[in-house]
């Protein structure tokens, strides 16, 4: 969708967007696979789980290996991940020089539960930005890559949702953001970030805005930033 509209509010994923999670999180969901048969590898996570809820996951999951994750699975992958986390979560490259210079309303809208967002925001230091402003997969009855989640958000925030810009690095994040109505920047600077997903991306949804690093926002969303855009070229 090209960027057309009047912008009133900023819409960040979270995983892959804000923080350079999305690694370390297919690392522990493959070892925690492991010993129940399922042998995935990083590859299979990024093309099928890549923007999805954890519940999507299960079903997937159950769909193409037949098996029945058990109640405590989650809570179990959960303390793992946020056991990584604690040691090797990082946020992505100049986005904490940013958000400081934003000129409009932001906030946040993640398919990870609420506890995991709190906690590595936290971890990142980026929780300073997004007091009140989390809007999390719980929320809603659908997750991505249905537009309810991004909904919820423009709602609550009180923004029409042509006049919303969402960010993302998911096939079902950008399948949101254009089902919601919402402009949408595919956001390609994550560590985690490959060709395959970037060409479906592309192949999908060929008007699709590119941002390799936040720096590029400068140039992409000029009107978005303070008058100071030098000083916040720096900071990036």
């Amino acid at each position: 969708m090209t960027i057309t509209n009047k912008i009133e509010l900023i819409i960040f994923d979270c995983d892959g967007v804000l923080i350079d999670s999305e690694i370390i999180s297919a690392q522990v969901l493959i070892e925690q696979l492991l010993p129940l048969g399922v042998e995935i590898n990083m590859a299979y996570v990024q093309q099928h789980f890549l923007g999805c809820s954890f519940s999507s996951v299960k079903e997937k999951l159950d769909s193409a290996f037949n098996i029945q994750l058990a109640n405590s699975f989650e809570e179990e992958y959960r303390i793992a991940l946020l056991g990584k986390f604690s040691t090797g979560l990082k946020a992505t490259q100049g986005i904490t020089g940013l958000l400081p210079h934003l000129a409009i309303p932001f906030c946040l809208a993640t398919s990870s539960s609420p506890t995991r967002t709190d906690r590595a925001l936290n971890i990142v230091g980026l929780d300073r930005f997004f007091c009140g402003k989390v809007f999390t997969a719980a929320e809603v009855e659908n997750g991505k890559p249905a537009p309810d989640l991004f909904l919820h958000a423009a709602k609550t925030m009180q923004v029409a949702p042509q006049h919303c810009l969402v960010i993302e690095d998911s096939v079902a994040g950008v399948s949101a953001a254009v089902a919601a109505g919402m402009q949408v920047i595919h956001y390609q600077g994550g560590l985690h970030m490959t060709e395959a997903t970037s060409q479906a991306i592309a192949t999908t949804y060929p008007e699709t805005k590119i941002m390799r690093h936040w720096q590029d926002f400068l140039q992409l969303q000029p009107k978005l930033i303070t008058t100071n855009t030098n000083k916040a070229q720096r900071r990036i």
